[in-house]
């Protein structure tokens, strides 16, 4: 049987990097299947089930046989309760019709980036980012911009550095808050300022990211889509995956202005269609239902974050700050670099996440995926004796470097 050469398949794939955050998970699985004791902390998923009213919402959808093709935005259901759910706890007005429900907020964002990315076109990407940002950017044949900040800015970029990587190419500016992988919330007033420097730019839309908007330890979460200045140009992305545990069910959704989310429910109609009839159903419940066990989830991500921080402070060139969301630790570990033991160097995050892993048996993943080479993302969705143990051995393991 032959074998396709490589040189057959699309520049697009063959230029396209590989999920970071997957691929240190796989290594992890390769590792422990070695019968090594792996405690992966490299996964953005939460480690609780889903709650038991919406595991309920789906058995009965399976037995009003709600098992049939839906429409392609969402069913008439699930959009009111996303409409309503923008306008209770966000302030957005997004009308049904504005709303698209996609098969996770992953393809809600790439959607948006086929419907508003010529080739050329530049999308500014505020860094540290998703490592799915820019390569979906890119295989929509726009370039990615990518603006960052350090661990001394508590990972936030100023309107001053975002205006001035704006140009006639702009099409979008991409970020999440709380952020995936530094854990940074933008405030009311941070966001009011970006918002206001945007006035100047009227034909760049918003991409915000608001996934993690459930686990957010500020008190209240804001959406730039609420300032007048940026209102009619604001897509505004969400899901189930995280503040719900619902990663495997696999829903997302925008809200968008008309135009653009008519062309995202376009292109989805040519791609996958419509979601899961059975998630939709559920996720209309548990929009609809009360977010106890919700509150609960972050409560305990809050507790964890507390014995997180606490331990690795106590490793000396670490650096560490105090997310205020989601569920990630985002350590710089330049201090690491140029460091050794035995026949193991250490030049760069790549490196020091392979180490922990093969030393530590404590799967990480690089920072250079989230266009932060200097760091390290930790993910603390694991039980309070693995983190504990995750953070004795990667001091250990730290410490053998010199």
């Amino acid at each position: 049987m032959s074998t396709v050469a490589t040189t057959r398949l699309s520049d697009r794939v063959l230029t396209m990097e590989e999920s970071a955050t997957l691929r240190m998970a796989q290594l992890g699985r390769e590792v422990k299947a070695q019968g090594h004791d792996v405690i992966s902390l490299s996964l953005g998923e939460p480690d609780f089930d889903t709650p038991e009213h919406i595991k309920q919402a789906a058995k009965e959808a399976l037995d009003l046989g709600l098992t049939k093709y839906t429409p392609v935005p969402g069913t008439a259901e699930i959009k009111q309760a996303i409409s309503d759910k923008f306008k209770r706890e966000n302030d957005l007005d997004y009308k049904p019709s504005q709303i698209v429900v996609s098969t996770g907020a992953k393809q809600s964002i790439a959607n948006v980036c086929f419907a508003l990315l010529n080739e050329g076109d530049e999308a500014v990407i505020l860094a540290p980012f998703w490592v799915s940002y820019s390569a979906m950017v890119e295989v929509a044949g726009g370039k990615a911009v990518i603006v960052g900040a350090g661990i001394e800015d508590d990972y936030k970029v100023t309107p001053a550095a975002i205006a001035e990587a704006i140009n006639e190419r702009t099409k979008f500016i991409l970020f999440s808050s709380p952020c995936n992988p530094t854990g940074s919330v933008y405030t009311h007033d941070e966001l009011a300022a970006i918002a206001r420097m945007l006035a100047d730019y009227p034909d760049v839309y918003v991409v915000s990211d608001e996934i993690y908007e459930h686990i957010n330890f500020t008190g209240k979460h804001a959406s730039i889509g609420t300032f007048s200045e940026v209102k009619d140009r604001t897509i505004t992305v969400n899901g189930f995956s995280k503040g719900f545990a619902m990663t495997g069910w696999r829903l997302g959704y925008l809200g968008a202005p008309q135009d653009v989310a008519d062309a995202c429910s376009k292109l989805q109609g040519q791609n996958t269609s419509g979601a899961n009839s059975i998630a939709q159903y559920a996720g209309a419940h548990a929009l609809n239902s009360d977010l106890g066990p919700t509150v609960a989830m972050k409560e305990a991500f809050a507790r964890r974050r507390e014995l997180i921080i606490d331990g690795l402070e106590k490793i000396e060139g670490l650096k560490v700050n105090r997310p205020q969301g989601a569920f990630y630790i985002f350590p710089d570990v330049s201090a690491f670099f140029g460091r050794s033991t035995g026949d193991t160097q250490i030049n760069n995050a790549d490196d020091l996440a392979e180490y922990l892993l093969l030393t530590a048996h404590v799967a990480t993943v690089t920072g250079d995926a989230f266009g932060a080479p200097t760091c390290l993302r930790i993910s603390y969705a694991a039980s309070e004796d693995q983190l504990r143990q995750a953070v004795e051995r990667i001091g250990e393991a730290l410490r053998a470097l010199k």
